[in-house]
């Protein structure tokens, strides 16, 4: 199939993305939602400039959609966005989040395009043990308790891994982060030409929420 990725440059959606050309299937752009709102419901905004190189490193279009990122108006923006986009699917790195399949599916129902979910259902940490091994992933957005300098900006690997599973068996978090417990960003992975560089990083943290920024991504 062609397909189109749905991507905010994460860990997730930059699998589903690899697991698509693992099965054969053509790839042809890079789609990212880029909410004014910094607390959508559906969209990340941390690092989003970093996609559009990924996208080159990759051989793919790359696609920017802007929206205000208010609650299911975003969906609309999305979906005129993709409209007359040649492809016949769209893949998306959700794991287990229903908001996020059903939305998508409606998208892609209303243009006549299918849905590519190759991480549905998979075990969270079968998901970030191949990451860990497959990516240059790393964490840049921490949001829940439990979570903060001991794994902000650090990669995924298995090191890390181990943090996950110790604060998710006392917190109860998603290991994945799946329920917005943290964000990652993708340096590199098997289907780029050679790894991002970033310069200009900085960390903040507001309450219980740390962030990493780049000021440039090439």
């Amino acid at each position: 199939m062609k397909l189109a990725a749905l991507t905010s440059g994460g860990k997730d959606s930059i699998l589903a993305i690899q697991k698509a050309l693992d099965a054969g299937h053509t790839v042809t752009h890079m789609i990212t939602v880029v909410p004014e709102n910094k607390e959508s419901y559906m969209f990340h905004s941390a690092n989003l400039a970093a996609v559009r190189v990924m996208a080159e490193r990759a051989g793919m279009e790359y696609r920017e959609i802007p929206t205000a990122g208010e609650k299911e108006a975003e969906i609309l923006d999305m979906q005129e966005g993709i409209r007359g986009l040649d492809t016949e699917g769209l893949i998306v790195g959700a794991i287990a989040s229903t908001y996020q399949r059903e939305r998508v599916e409606a998208v892609c129902k209303a243009l006549g395009i299918s849905v590519f979910a190759p991480l549905w259902g998979m075990e969270p940490s079968a998901v970030v043990a191949e990451v860990a091994s497959r990516m240059d992933a790393r964490i840049v957005v921490t949001a829940a308790d439990g979570l903060g300098e001991n794994v902000l900006g650090k990669r995924i690997d298995a090191d890390l891994i181990r943090v996950l599973q110790a604060v998710s068996a006392k917190r109860r978090i998603h290991i994945a982060g799946e329920g917005g417990e943290y964000e990652s960003l993708v340096f590199d992975a098997p289907f780029f030409s050679s790894p991002l560089n970033a310069d200009g990083m900085q960390t903040v943290f507001e309450g219980m929420v740390g962030k990493v920024t780049y000021g440039r991504f090439w």
